[in-house]
């Protein structure tokens, strides 16, 4: 009799439904539905049918929103200031010397008020450098910043004002070491016009945004002799990313970083099929977001993965043995929208039963 298959639970969040630990809790609890409907069919029919299980929840992110959630979620709150400078209630993590801060949570578009309610010109990252000048305090000398959903296109400059004032030096010190997580390439002074419509910039707007953005350029350069846009990556989160590789940081992939951080390379080695999934399947996911990063991973190792998602594409290639199960498809839009963990666990339950 073989032992049960091991399943690993690591999705990324189902925007706007599910956080990464609560879907990664939902395809656990479709786990336990196939087992028990398994042993159950077992035991009437006398066979050594073998059930599925246990199920290892590895909730993932790729660097953006969601990264506090996935490396085990807030135990502090800093009221900082805000993107338009109100203040705000920033939570953030701190364990040991490492501390994990998400830049939307204190700079982010949706304290704006989405796209309609941000002034793009004035919104400032500076509640970031705040969150981080309080980790810096608190004794963190290992500082992840994820950069996903901002609401400014300052350049890093509201952070800098925090954390190296003028005629100051900088408060992060040569013991002090911060990852800047991004999923995309843009460069510093290609920030305005990337980013900036998603912001509420005109395009009159982004062409002032870009020149300041080259004028923080050469400031950064005369002041700390760093290129900022010599860095890839450097515009995101409207460079606020180059702004703090100014300071020294380094620009890391979100997702990497992120499934370093919670062993998911030894989770996929020791299971035997992976359920990944996230909101929206498209052509982007397999490119450097948490579904196309698990889907690599488990493939290296010939495991059979499902994607569980709200909805997808149907013009992407799915990789070979990846099955997709999109939501809305299944169950219908209400449904996958209004009970999202329920529909997610009746899609792993089925489709184990069906495999097994």
């Amino acid at each position: 009799m073989f032992p049960p298959a091991r399943v690993l639970a690591a999705p990324d969040k189902f925007r706007g439904t599910l956080t990464a630990p609560a879907a990664a809790a939902a395809i656990a609890a479709g786990v336990r539905l196939a087992s028990a409907e398994m042993i159950g069919k077992a035991a009437v029919a006398g066979s050594d049918a073998v059930p599925v299980g246990p199920c290892h929840e590895v909730p993932l992110a790729d660097g953006g929103e969601g990264t506090l959630d996935a490396l085990g979620g807030a135990n502090r709150t800093t009221t900082v200031t805000g993107p338009l400078g109100q203040p705000a209630s920033a939570p953030w993590r701190i364990d040991g010397r490492r501390a994990v801060i998400e830049m939307a949570l204190a700079s982010g578009l949706e304290l704006a008020g989405g796209a309609q309610g941000n002034d793009p010109m004035a919104a400032t990252t500076r509640g970031t450098g705040e969150l981080i000048l309080a980790a810096i305090r608190a004794g963190a000398r290992d500082i992840l910043v994820g950069v996903g959903g901002s609401a400014t296109t300052d350049g890093g400059a509201g952070a800098l004002e925090v954390l190296a004032p003028e005629g100051s030096p900088s408060v992060v010190s040569a013991d002090v070491t911060i990852a800047v997580c991004a999923d995309v390439r843009t460069l510093f002074l290609d920030a305005a016009t990337v980013f900036g419509p998603q912001k509420g910039a005109s395009r009159e707007q982004v062409g002032v945004l870009t020149a300041r953005l080259e004028r923080l350029r050469g400031a950064y350069r005369d002041r700390f002799g760093i290129d900022v846009q010599t860095a890839v990556g450097s515009g995101a989160a409207g460079g606020l990313a180059g702004g703090l590789v100014a300071l020294g940081a380094r620009i890391v992939g979100g997702f990497d970083a992120v499934a370093e951080a919670v062993g998911l390379d030894d989770a996929v080695a020791e299971a035997d099929l992976v359920v990944t999934g996230e909101g929206r399947f498209d052509a982007a996911s397999l490119h450097g977001k948490v579904v196309g990063g698990v889907i690599q991973r488990a493939r290296a190792r010939r495991l059979p993965v499902l994607v569980v998602c709200g909805a997808a594409d149907p013009a992407v290639a799915v990789p070979n043995g990846v099955e997709i199960v999109p939501l809305v498809d299944r169950f219908g839009r209400d449904a996958a929208i209004s009970r999202t963990a329920h529909c997610v666990s009746d899609a792993v339950r089925d489709w184990l039963i069906a495999r097994y």
